[in-house]
Order: C-alpha cells, then structure tokens, then sequence
C-alpha cells in the first residue's frame, strides 16, 4: 500500500499541489493566481510554496514583465509521482 506523504498531507499543500497536478505537463501557474484561485495569503501561500520546494516537488521562477517582478510555479516530476502515490494512499484508506 502506497503511504500517505506528510508534506503534501496539509490540506493547504494538497490543494497547491492539486491545483498544479490539473495543469499541462511543463506550465506554470503564477503566483497570484494561484493564490486568489485557492484563497491562501501571500505569506501563507509563500511558506507552503517552500516547503514544496525543499522537497522537489515544484519548481518556481522569478522574473520581470514589464519591469514587474513575477513569480511561476510548476510542479515537478517529482512531485507528480508523489501526488499520484498520494492519492492512491488516501483512495486505498477510502476502501477500507
């Protein structure tokens, strides 16, 4: 049986990861959109988006449109595989 991911477990992280899970392989969301689509604050936002980071499941890229600073978040292969083992962790617990 596949285990439950503890950092991809916090409902905030299971819904970033989620989100970026729905996009096609190789895109990016930007930050604020992710942000306002899920309801998170910026800093809220920021320390989830981190601690993704650390653990390679998404990527993010800084940089400048328009002389605006601008950030983009993907999510990894990495992250992929681990949300799909999620996922089947949490479907295997439902039949339970």
């Amino acid at each position: 049986m596949p285990d439950i991911d503890p950092i991809i477990n916090v409902p905030a992280r299971l819904r970033i990861m989620a989100a970026l899970m729905a996009l096609m392989p190789n895109s990016q969301l930007d930050f604020r959109t992710l942000g306002k689509s899920l309801g998170l604050t910026d800093g809220n936002l920021g320390a989830h988006l981190q601690t993704l980071e650390t653990a390679g499941y998404i990527k993010i890229e800084k940089n400048f449109i328009e002389r605006k600073p601008r950030t983009h978040v993907a999510i990894t292969a990495r992250g992929r595989a681990r949300f799909e083992e999620h996922v089947a962790a949490l479907r295997e617990i439902c039949r339970v």
